[in-house]
């Protein structure tokens, strides 16, 4: 008798190292990328909640003004002091960037406006926000997330305490006007090293620095790193209290929340800016710096 060969489709065929790719490759989509369009929407639902119960408490006149204020004590003397510390050697750097690049093309008097404006545009707001982000965001998230591993949140709710109007109110009043209030301490902070530095240092003239500055920023540049301030100082509370809030896994799982947290804040912290930055270039036009 004659042997049947059957042909089998290479199409039936199980791969174990092609199925293990497969595999790998649809749980790294789980994991990352829907992962994070999750993540983003939670904190969007999250920071729209937070702005309904804060305009509702502040007419309803039940705001929790001793909460706001403690908190925002807490906030200024985490932060002030390093953002302080940050704000002079930036200044410094761009008055000796600016400096050289201005000696290069013989237009020295500009110096002061150059790095006055940088400072004031991008330096302050970004100095401000992202050590915000490190010491205010941070000490939120660790809070958030032990008491969440401790069933403190679920146990408010038991007793009919909102969350969010309890804890994360408050916090997010705190942190628009903390970050405001830094925001412009840092640009005079770091204006004035600016100004110190090439005047001192690189023999700048003290009058051609303030008249340069004077004469191309606008207030439209102060408002929009305020207005920046106060959307970054709502980015890192709203970020780090949603992480803190979705924190598992005991004390481990509260040091990786506050890792996340830091790290999801400044990423949209430089997206948020750019996205600012280029609006404000097309809005509002300007001809020279």
């Amino acid at each position: 008798m004659s042997e049947r060969t059957v042909d089998i489709p290479l199409s039936t065929v199980r791969d174990p190292a092609r199925d293990e790719i497969r595999s790998w490759a649809n749980g790294y989509v789980k994991r990352h990328p829907l992962a994070a369009l999750g993540t983003v929407g939670s904190q969007f639902v999250l920071g729209v909640r937070s702005f309904q119960y804060l305009a509702l408490d502040i007419a309803g006149r039940r705001f929790p003004f001793k909460e706001f204020v403690r908190q925002a004590a807490f906030m200024a003397g985490t932060a002030v002091v390093p953002t302080l510390c940050v704000a002079i050697p930036i200044g410094v750097t761009l008055a000796i960037q600016f400096g050289l690049l201005a000696g290069q093309v013989g237009a020295t008097s500009l110096a002061g406006a150059a790095s006055g404006l940088a400072v004031i545009r991008q330096g302050a707001p970004m100095v401000t926000a992202i050590l915000m982000a490190s010491a205010v965001g941070s000490a939120i998230c660790a809070d958030l997330g032990s008491r969440r591993i401790r069933d403190e949140l679920d146990a408010m709710e038991v007793m009919g305490v909102s969350v969010l109007r309890r804890l994360v109110v408050p916090r997010l009043a705190a942190g628009i006007v903390v970050g405001i209030t830094l925001t412009g301490l840092t640009c005079f902070v770091g204006f004035l090293a600016g100004y110190l530095f090439t005047t001192f240092v690189q023999s700048g003239t003290p009058g051609s620095f303030v008249a340069t500055f004077a004469s191309f920023a606008t207030v439209g540049d102060l408002v929009l790193t305020l207005f920046k301030a106060a959307v970054f100082g709502a980015i890192v509370t709203i970020v780090s209290c949603d992480k803190g809030f979705s924190t598992e896994g005991g004390p481990s799982g509260v040091a990786n929340s506050v890792n996340a947290a830091v790290v999801a804040s400044i990423i949209q912290l430089m997206i948020v800016n750019v996205v600012f930055t280029q609006l404000y270039v097309l809005v509002f036009p300007r001809n020279g710096l």
